[in-house]
């Protein structure tokens, strides 16, 4: 089966960091894309940033560009999300997703091309 665990949310105070772990399995880890998504209350689910397994192409959405950092451990079936300098803004709960079919024209950030989704990890940062 096909499964996502996300793990590693807390609260933080602004300005500090945590890092967001996925364990994935029930894959053909050759050929797969992982992306980190949030939402916060009474928005839209947002891509944060997406890996590929195959060739480790990276994306990050603007807002977390430069504070964020996404990694794989292709070994271990894990990716991580190291987050760092948060904000306020960053509250929200975080998941991880899984393309299992991946296009050469993959954008990473659109929740629509993922057809995997793991549970939620919280992820509050206070003021």
């Amino acid at each position: 089966d096909v499964q996502l665990q996300a793990s590693g949310g807390g609260l933080v105070q602004a300005g500090g960091s945590l890092r967001l772990s996925c364990a994935a399995s029930g894959f053909t880890f050759d050929d797969v894309n992982i992306g980190w998504f949030r939402q916060a209350p009474g928005k839209e689910r947002e891509g944060v940033s997406g890996i590929s397994f195959s060739d480790r192409r990276i994306n990050y959405a603007d807002s977390v560009k430069g504070r964020f950092t996404i990694s794989s451990d292709n070994a271990k079936k894990m990716v991580y999300l190291q987050m760092t300098s948060l904000k306020p803004e960053d509250t929200a709960v975080y998941y991880c997703a899984a393309d299992s079919h991946p296009t050469g024209g993959s954008y990473y950030l659109d929740q629509y091309e993922y057809d995997y989704w793991g549970q939620g990890t919280q992820v509050t940062v206070s003021s």
